[in-house]
């Protein structure tokens, strides 16, 4: 197992648009001194697609550096292209990542074998944990039963982060022995009671400890504290509908002083409006106070 609590970690831009490799290296810091056990770097909430594989392998290079000798850094390698998907596994496995996070192909819509061939292709470049990523809202296809099944025969593939409300799928990773990760930040609770680990969470940058507490209470048999925390968690699932991934994330750490910069195109800033509701949710977690009228 890689860590109950994995955030999905944001990368920071100056004002140039170039990564800021020292804010990252406080963001992991932050992180892991409130509520996760290891970051999940260069995914969808990193804006993978439009990093280059050089910044890519100085963000591995900054988070190993900075906490990986204590907790989990784990490397999202996946892309449609299964070549250049083994040559990030590869460079990320030498620089000494722990794992690594691979996503269904995208765009590309490969049959359910092609899946499972993909994934083959980029665990057999390591030894080291892979986790599938199952989220059929950005890649269209979604991973049938048989597919998940077969991925559980590959000796390293290890776990599935599971972006869609399917209980009887979730039920299914659990059954093939693999660790079960909540993809979507409202699944953490419901997953843990069909046996999940935890999640690969976005609200984690926020809300970590609380994450943390309410999968420690579960763990520890108090299920009604567990629902409790689950259930004050309500505005931090708002706040990441307020605009597609990462952009809300990203706009309430910079409101929170934690200064991550902007977005890199075709991620746009927020709307006022936006930044608005970003607010009220911060205010309503008790993280902002609220601006006088």
């Amino acid at each position: 197992m890689l860590g109950e609590v994995l955030t999905a970690i944001a990368t920071p831009f100056a004002a140039d648009g170039s990564v800021e490799l020292e804010r990252f290296r406080a963001l992991c810091r932050h992180l892991v001194e409130n509520g996760s056990d290891g970051v999940v770097v260069t995914g969808t909430t990193g804006e993978a697609p439009t990093l280059s594989d050089d910044e890519r392998f100085a963000l591995y290079e900054v988070a190993l550096d900075e906490i990986g000798s204590t907790h989990t850094v784990v490397a999202g390698t996946g892309t449609y292209d299964t070549a250049h998907s083994v040559h990030l596994t590869e460079r990320a496995h030498e620089i000494g990542v722990h794992g690594f996070l691979v996503v269904t192909p995208y765009y590309n819509k490969p049959p359910q074998r092609g899946i499972v061939a993909h994934v083959e292709t980029i665990a057999a470049v390591t030894d080291r944990p892979v986790v599938f990523y199952d989220i059929p809202s950005r890649v269209v296809v979604d991973a049938e039963p048989g597919t998940i099944s077969a991925l559980a025969a590959i000796e390293n593939v290890r776990g599935v982060k599971q972006a869609k409300p399917s209980l009887d799928a979730a039920r299914h990773v659990v059954a093939c022995d693999l660790d079960l990760y909540a993809g979507d930040d409202d699944l953490v609770h419901p997953f843990l009671e069909v046996g999940g680990v935890g999640g690969i969470c976005v609200h984690t940058h926020v809300v970590g400890p609380q994450v943390k507490e309410m999968i420690t209470r579960y763990r520890d048999g108090e299920t009604e504290e567990a629902r409790r925390i689950d259930e004050q968690l309500r505005p931090a699932i708002d706040l990441l509908r307020v605009q597609t991934n990462p952009i809300a994330i990203k706009t309430a750490m910079n409101l929170l002083g934690h200064e991550l910069g902007g977005f890199r195109l075709p991620l746009v800033e927020a709307t006022p409006e936006e930044e608005a509701a970003v607010r009220s949710c911060l205010e309503r977690l008790g993280l902002l106070q609220p601006i006088a009228a």
